[in-house]
């Protein structure tokens, strides 16, 4: 260092830290004391930090460190308490490994504030593929996740999955990036204001337990004993009381934006109808709740770059100069007239 190199005094305030997959290790293994880790592996970073652990036993779990999010606290109380309830009445779910002292988490101070640590299940497999069985059995699990959890008495959400929650503050998100352009503002105001118009002419829409993020990549996909597949459901995080046409919307949503549809080509018909068949061979959609899968399936769109707004400090607002992000929301102005796929 020469003599005239300037170092601050003081520490800059991080927005975002990456915790070491040694330090993960070491949290486990004196919180849980499941036995000596053998590897730690970050394997992910986004709106969650996820690792992958191998115990010298043999055994394998996943950890997930929390990120800190602009709608606030983490909803792991009620995330974990609902897995360990799902897990117990005969769902097939990614549970929490309760620690040392039967917490499902633990708080670990990372350099930006307090963050939960879990530790779930390793769920074999691999996500859905884009056959008849397992689409369906995707569909059916998911039916078995909303009527199991009709009986769940822990500690309620933190968050519910209505319209505040889904379209009118991650507008409000987007809206505050100077990225986004007059031209754009109107068209996702417009947008959202017909989406809501939409909602509101629903009356009596079921509430259920969702998921939040069936989209097919947090599902892992095993064999059972008997040659039948088994479709297991992880990534609960977003998750919370709301509207059983969101939960369903999610996998449409995504079938539709994958392929640049405005309405399902003969493909994605074939797959919306294994998906919502096997749904419906575990629990019932009500007619109003079916047409309303079409106007959640647009919604989807904001709640998710609503999401990526929200991290504009972490990640920047590059993304929001991309024309991608115009394309998405001129196919989701399409989605206006879409009706929800008949079976």
């Amino acid at each position: 260092m020469t003599s005239d190199t300037l170092v601050s005094g003081t520490n800059l305030r991080a927005v975002y830290t990456t915790v070491a997959a040694d330090e993960i290790r070491e949290q486990v293994e004196r919180n849980f004391q499941l036995g000596s880790v053998a590897d730690c592996s970050l394997l992910q970073t986004g709106f969650n930090d996820i690792y992958d652990l191998s115990f010298e036993d043999g055994r394998r779990f996943i950890a997930r460190l929390s990120s800190r999010l602009e709608r606030g606290v983490p909803n792991v109380k009620y995330e974990t308490a609902l897995l360990r309830h799902l897990k117990k009445t005969g769902a097939n779910v990614a549970a929490p490994w309760p620690t040392a002292t039967d917490a499902l988490f633990v708080e670990v101070r990372c350099q930006e504030g307090v963050r939960p640590l879990v530790l779930f299940d390793f769920l074999p497999g691999k996500p859905p593929e884009d056959n008849t069985t397992d689409l369906a059995e995707m569909g059916a699990e998911l039916g078995r996740i909303h009527l199991l959890s009709k009986n769940y008495s822990g500690p309620p959400s933190e968050y519910t999955l209505d319209l505040d929650h889904l379209l009118r503050r991650p507008l409000a998100r987007i809206l505050a990036l100077k990225a986004i352009d007059e031209e754009m503002r109107d068209m996702l105001g417009s947008i959202a204001a017909n989406l809501e118009t939409r909602v509101t002419n629903f009356s009596n829409l079921e509430i259920v337990a969702c998921h939040g993020d069936c989209h097919g990549w947090n599902t892992m996909m095993s064999d059972a004993p008997d040659g039948s597949r088994v479709a297991s459901f992880f990534d609960f995080d977003d998750g919370g009381p709301g509207y059983l046409a969101y939960d369903l919307g999610v996998f449409l949503w995504n079938r539709l934006l994958s392929r640049r549809l405005a309405k399902p080509d003969e493909e994605v018909q074939v797959m919306w109808a294994h998906f919502i068949e096997g749904y419906r061979s575990i629990a019932e959609v009500p007619a109003v709740d079916f047409e309303a899968i079409s106007t959640f399936a647009a919604i989807r769109h904001f709640w998710l770059i609503g999401a990526f707004a929200s991290r504009a400090e972490r990640d920047g607002v590059q993304m929001f100069r991309n024309p991608w992000i115009r394309n998405d929301f001129e196919l989701v102005q399409e989605w206006l007239s879409l009706e929800t796929p008949q079976v």
